[in-house]
């Protein structure tokens, strides 16, 4: 059905009512299903870690070896002295009180003495079943507890490994999606606030921007319970934070198109005709394009990063359903009363003819060849940052904005014990090998101890000690030689796997999926551009804008972080979860821009058109860039560096898009390239008018609404 009848559809005077009646019924059946989203999450490695890695595969085996998934929790007893007979009581009382507790399972191992007779350690095995990882914080704290309760005075107590860090991390996104909800709707009711200026108007916005992020959390929610989609706590808050920022923007559009058409309309229904009408293709397009982005992640190794790909997909399209249907029909319900104290009045002037955005229109207009050139330039300089990127992960020191129990217990174990001691290096290979095996996993470089293999069926377990701290890059080194070293062996088809292996996969995974994703959003992007504006030239010009805002946005994030923050390193999936946010959602603005300035360059040539298209969309364009940003920096609000890094440069490089990139450099190319921007289509044949006539937009006349 053409936009037109939509339009009526969705506004009329009686079918306003139906529309919000849907609606209503809508939300009656989404609301309890999107409070169980929570309940459907996956947050441990499954949820991460690619399936065909060499690790996963290793965890799977594991399980002939042991019927449950065990991660250790390592007690640490450390006094500075030397430990007291009392302490070494303490540590062993201990450790016959946690036998047989809820979440144990298998042999306590331990106290064992360090070296230096200053510690000792208890190493406790946890159960991780179905809710597993969900109830560690409070099998970690019993277990915590435990220790202290016992302890003399003066002897200290920490609890380590892969427990205690998994505790800190399910502490850190405990009640994040309440978090990120309140925080973002915060910072889009002031900023709408400031933006329209009326004490009512910014409600319904955000009224329906909640009513699509019910509507697909539920709907997300029945397909992670019934279709196996792998939602977990990044996807969930990213989909908050998305369906707010997209769907405002897509807001701020209509309404900014509907308030042109109420000056040129008595009626308000036929004006909200006529606004879906003009806009709906430039909010459906952009709409498009940020799912079709989202949706090239499901093609990523990374379950985490594939699994989010859908899910921010359906975000936007249930954002882009509530925009276009339920926010114009309660517009029109309510009338033109709330736009006061500035209400648009019939036969009154458009301001944006000479208001700033067109001020600076004619400033690029008297140079702009020189205005690209220049912008370019600066933007160049603004990406060498670049050169600083180290998106090599972030290690459990460096994953929070705070400094976390499990890590000050991690520097403790490691004042005294091998490194890696409380998380080896995990090697099963075949029965009929394992003599050979163990020989050639001791001899590789940064393993230091080597069990006896243990035998179960025809397959062996081998666990080596590592050198260096478990989440380093020196431990993933061991971990590739390992790995080379015992691959060539003949006939052992020997594994390598453990917690340092998952990382290595996991950042192999990302390095993949960086390569393959990134070039594929470009094309998709590039292909929805040339559709939508019937042109080849416009189309490849704005992805070398989009690229040149992206490396601009990234390389002053990654000074920031160096300098400022004082973060060491950047989150592997940082590069990919920036560039596809920054291109999915920045090419909205592209698309805002240029369907304006094509709309108005067939009556009056591209020059005049990209002016006229300046004027009217300036205003628009940068409250939503201004809310897009805001939504993504209340990211920064939660106490992970990964979920910061994203937040700030997403945000960042979002203000760039529109401040600058959209407003200044894509105008300057507009009016130097000209009407050549359509090649090859009918446009390119149109020529300028003379600067000195003056300007009607295209919208001012009546199309058909049916065509």
């Amino acid at each position: 059905m053409a936009t037109g009848g939509i339009a009526r559809l969705v506004c009329g005077r009686w079918s306003k009512w139906v529309v919000l009646g849907l609606w209503i019924v809508v939300l009656g059946l989404a609301g309890p299903l999107a409070g169980k989203l929570t309940e459907v999450q996956k947050n441990d490695n499954s949820a991460w870690l690619p399936g065909n890695a060499e690790s996963t595969q290793v965890v799977d085996l594991q399980r002939q070896f042991q019927p449950d998934d065990i991660a250790p929790a390592i007690i640490v007893y450390e006094r500075p002295g030397g430990l007291t007979a009392a302490d070494r009581a303490a540590a062993a009382r201990d450790a016959q009180d946690l036998a047989g507790a809820d979440g144990v399972s298998g042999k306590i191992i331990g106290p064992i003495e360090s070296p230096d007779k200053a510690a000792a350690e208890v190493i406790v095995p946890i159960r991780l079943d179905d809710d597993g990882w969900e109830a560690l914080p409070d099998i970690a704290t019993g277990i915590k507890d435990t220790a202290d309760q016992g302890a003399p005075d003066g002897l200290q107590t920490y609890l380590a490994g892969p427990v205690a860090a998994a505790a800190d991390s399910a502490g850190a996104f405990a009640g994040i999606d309440g978090t990120l909800l309140y925080t973002t709707l915060a910072v889009v009711a002031i900023i709408l606030l400031i933006t329209y200026r009326s004490p009512v108007l910014w409600l319904l916005p955000i009224l329906t921007a909640g009513a699509a992020l019910a509507g697909s959390q539920a709907l997300i929610y029945l397909l992670a319970k019934h279709a196996g989609l792998t939602v977990n706590a990044q996807s969930a808050g990213i989909l908050t934070v998305l369906v707010f920022g997209a769907g405002t923007d897509y807001a701020l559009l209509l309404v900014a198109r509907y308030r042109e058409e109420l000056r040129r309309h008595e009626d308000r229904h036929e004006a909200m005709q006529f606004a879906l009408h003009r806009a709906g293709p430039a909010i459906i397009a952009s709409s498009a394009t940020v799912a079709v982005g989202m949706s090239c992640l499901t093609l990523a190794e990374l379950n985490s990063t594939a699994g989010l790909g859908p899910v921010a997909a359906l975000g936007i399209v249930v954002g882009l359903a509530a925009m276009t249907t339920l926010l114009p029909a309660l517009l029109v319900i309510f009338g033109r009363w709330l736009f006061w104290p500035s209400r648009p009045k019939f036969g009154t002037p458009e301001p944006t003819a000479t208001g700033l955005w067109a001020r600076l229109g004619r400033r690029v207009a008297r140079h702009p060849r020189r205005v690209w050139v220049t912008t370019s330039v600066l933007l160049g300089a603004m990406a060498l940052g670049l050169l600083q990127l180290n998106a090599n992960g972030l290690s459990a020191a460096d994953q929070f904005t705070t400094e976390q129990p499990s890590t000050v217990a991690e520097a403790a174990l490691a004042r005294h014990f091998p490194a890696g001691g409380g998380q080896p290096v995990t090697v099963i290979a075949n029965a009929s090998g394992a003599d050979q095996v163990r020989q050639a996993f001791a001899t590789v470089p940064g393993i230091s101890e080597v069990t006896e293999p243990v035998v179960k069926g025809n397959l062996a377990l081998i666990d080596g000690t590592l050198t260096s701290a478990p989440d380093s890059q020196a431990a993933q080194q061991t971990v590739e030689r390992a790995r080379d070293v015992l691959h060539a062996l003949p006939g052992a088809d020997a594994k390598v796997g453990g917690g340092t292996a998952i990382l290595l996969d996991i950042n192999t995974a990302n390095n993949h999926d960086n390569r393959l994703i990134i070039p594929l959003v470009l094309l998709v992007v590039l292909v929805i551009l040339a559709l939508l504006l019937r042109a080849i030239v416009a189309p490849l010009i704005l992805i070398a804008t989009v690229v040149l805002s992206f490396a601009a946005a990234l390389g002053v994030s990654v000074l920031v972080f160096r300098y400022l923050f004082d973060f060491p390193a950047e989150d592997t999936s940082f590069p990919l979860f920036v560039f596809v946010f920054l291109v999915a959602l920045g090419i909205d603005y592209n698309i805002f821009l240029m369907t304006r300035v094509r709309e108005e360059a067939q009556q009056h040539g591209t020059r005049r058109g990209a002016l006229i298209g300046l004027a009217a969309t300036g205003g628009v364009i940068t409250s939503a860039g201004i809310v897009l940003a805001g939504t993504f920096a209340a990211l920064a609000s939660l106490p992970l560096v990964a979920f910061v890094e994203i937040g700030f440069a997403v945000a960042f490089g979002v203000l760039l898009d529109t401040l600058i990139v959209r407003s200044v450099l894509v105008t300057a190319l507009n009016l130097d390239v000209g009407r050549w921007m359509w090649w090859p289509g009918k446009l390119t044949r149109k020529l300028d008018e003379p600067d000195e006539k003056p300007a009607t937009p295209a919208s001012s006349a009546e199309p058909e609404l049916t065509h």
